[in-house]
């Protein structure tokens, strides 16, 4: 009981955690509104807001706020951030415009008569544009604020 207490207490731990279900669970009442709900954006990548920003926000946030902006521990945070949200803009991204064109290729070579490069269809949504990130962010930064001042 003691370890649960503990971990549901650490706002290391709670302030990323709380952001995370928040963007999360916007994202689907986002998709929901604007094309219908698709359980499949429950647990998929991608779409607006970021999740994983809102999570590194809020971490790197949490982290400053409780250790020092010259802690390694803030150091740590924000690097890991910054790479996090990184690869969601720029790495991730791209594999989501591939997908797309690829996608795309698929339809035109069936409409062809021809063979789709694949039967599976390639995933759509896996990366973020920089509104999804500056959003999570947002959240983030809203998320940390609010456990930081939760008294235990």
């Amino acid at each position: 009981m003691n370890i649960i207490l503990g971990i549901i207490t650490n706002k290391f731990f709670l302030a990323p955690m709380v952001s995370w279900i928040v963007a999360y669970l916007l994202k689907v009442v986002i998709d929901s509104v604007r094309s219908g709900f698709c359980k499949e954006r429950i647990v998929g990548g991608g779409g607006m807001p970021s999740s994983h920003a809102a999570l590194v926000t809020a971490l790197v946030c949490i982290v400053v706020a409780l250790k020092g902006a010259d802690s390694f521990e803030f150091a740590i945070a924000l690097f890991f951030g910054l790479t996090a949200m990184y690869d969601s803009r720029r790495v991730r991204f791209e594999t989501q415009r591939q997908g797309r064109a690829l996608n795309n290729l698929n339809e035109e070579r069936s409409e062809e008569g021809k063979q789709p490069l694949d039967v599976v269809k390639f995933r759509e949504k896996v990366g973020h544009t920089i509104p999804e990130l500056l959003l999570g962010a947002v959240i983030g930064v809203i998320c940390s604020i609010i456990v930081y001042h939760i008294q235990f």
